[in-house]
Parts: C-alpha cells; sequence; structure tokens
C-alpha cells in the first residue's frame, strides 16, 4: 500500500531533532512522499534544503495569507525566481483566510491573484487556503479558468465540492474528517468522486481524534485513509490506490 501526504509542514523546526527518524518511520507505514508548501519568503531556503535531503520530498513555493504581515510586493518577484530555479511541484500555500479578522481582505485577493498568474504562467497546480473563504476562491478561479491544483484542507458544503471538482480542483482530506462531529464535511466526502480527493495531514497542526493534542506527523495518514474508507463503504487498499493515483496525477510526481 502507497500513500502519499500532499501537505505537511515537514521542514518545520517542530521536526528538526527527529526528522531523520520519523522518515524512516513514514516510509515504514507506506508514505512514499511527502508534498511542503511554503508560507513566506523566510522559509523558502530551509523548505528547499530539507526537501534536498530525500527524493520523497517534494516543494511547493508560495505566500500562506495568515503570514501577510510578513509578505513584501517584493516577495512576489522573488517567487518568479524560485519558480523558474527550483521547479516545484506546486504553488503555495496560497489562499485566503477569512477567518483571522487582523487579516486585510484586500490585501489577501490580490495576493492570491499573484499566485493564480503565476499559477497559468508556469503552468503549476496550486495549493490554496481556503478558511472561511471558499466562495470567494471560487469566484477568483473562475475568473482564471484552466487551472488546477487542490483546496486544502476542504470544509464547505456539497455545492461547493461539485463546482470546485468541476473547475478541476481537488479536495484535500486530513485529520477533520475523523472527528464524528464534522457532519456535514464526512457526508461531503462520503459523496464526491474519489477521483477527486487527496490525502494530507497538514503536520505538524491538525491532529486526527485519536492524536489529539499531540504533534501530528505524516505517520498519522494512514488514519485518515482508514477512515475516509470506512465513510465511503471502501477499503483502504482501494482507497490508497485512488488518492495515490490522484496525487501523482495533479503533481506530476
Amino acid at each position: 500500500m502507497r500513500l502519499i501526504d500532499t501537505h505537511c509542514h515537514f521542514d518545520e523546526p517542530d521536526f528538526a531533532a527527529d526528522r531523520i527518524d520519523l522518515t524512516q518511520q513514514i516510509q515504514a507505514v507506506g508514505v512514499s512522499d511527502l508534498i511542503f508548501p511554503a508560507v513566506s519568503a523566510a522559509h523558502w531556503a530551509r523548505l528547499r534544503d530539507v526537501c534536498a535531503t530525500s527524493p520523497a520530498f517534494h516543494a511547493s513555493y508560495g505566500l500562506h495569507p495568515i503570514y501577510l504581515a510578513e509578505h513584501r510586493p517584493e516577495h512576489v518577484k522573488e517567487l518568479r525566481g524560485w519558480l523558474e530555479r527550483e521547479n516545484p511541484v506546486a504553488i503555495g500555500e496560497c489562499g485566503l483566510d477569512f477567518f483571522l479578522p487582523e487579516l486585510d481582505v484586500t490585501q489577501q485577493e490580490a495576493l492570491f491573484v499573484e499566485h493564480l498568474k503565476l499559477a497559468r504562467e508556469f503552468n503549476l497546480p496550486l495549493i490554496i487556503h481556503a478558511r472561511r473563504s471558499v466562495d470567494a476562491i471560487i469566484k477568483y478561479l473562475r475568473r482564471f479558468p484552466g487551472l488546477c491544483g487542490v483546496i486544502h484542507s476542504f470544509a464547505g458544503s456539497q455545492q461547493q465540492a461539485n463546482t470546485l471538482i468541476r473547475l478541476g480542483f481537488y479536495l484535500g482530506v486530513g485529520g477533520t474528517c475523523t472527528y464524528p462531529r464534522a457532519q456535514r464535511l464526512r457526508t461531503v466526502l462520503a459523496n464526491v468522486p474519489l477521483e477527486a480527493l487527496l490525502l494530507e495531514t497538514d503536520a505538524p497542526d491538525q491532529p486526527d481524534s485519536a492524536w489529539r493534542g499531540k504533534r501530528n506527523d505524516p505517520t498519522r495518514l494512514s488514519v485518515i485513509a482508514t477512515t475516509l474508507a470506512a465513510l465511503r463503504g471502501d477499503t483502504i487498499a482501494h482507497i490508497a490506490k485512488a488518492t495515490t493515483h490522484n496525487a501523482t496525477r495533479l503533481f506530476k510526481l
């Protein structure tokens, strides 16, 4: 069984002390590849250097909306250079966050548009953060038809899911689906096409329900796969095969 963690921040300092040991454990449980989305220009070099330590690690460069205060206009120009030199598998993490009131919406939207332009220019998929902002994300994706990517930690409605899939986007399935209270999400994941789903941990954040309060890591990906299989009345082997195919197709692994 092969699994791919399409969204984890394994370059974070949280993993500095045991990253080598964890890498061996990750491979032992069948997780063959990890995709690292960047969050700010200050961390691009660290992400690149960690990715260089293993062929199983894949980089994605972008400017996360939560770190809006750290981003500068020149970072967008610098991002183009990183995309040209480093050959990442995607652009992001980027997107919109309407949950935190201190994040200026106009600035977020302007920055998101720059990522959409780069995705079109470089023909790369997007890794999109869409917290409380799925409708706005859809609005901008419609302005840039033909793009592809994944909506990280999808938590929207069935209608939003259907629209995003029609627009060419996958839905990221993470630890949230393991919580029984997430009934709307679990119903959506049970009904959308399996061809539209990707697995992710968002490590070290968003641990599954059995790992609450602990540092999340990519070894927990099988828990998410098992939960998704149960929600869909499917086997974990089939879930693994399908989501791995989806990931390799989207990110050209």
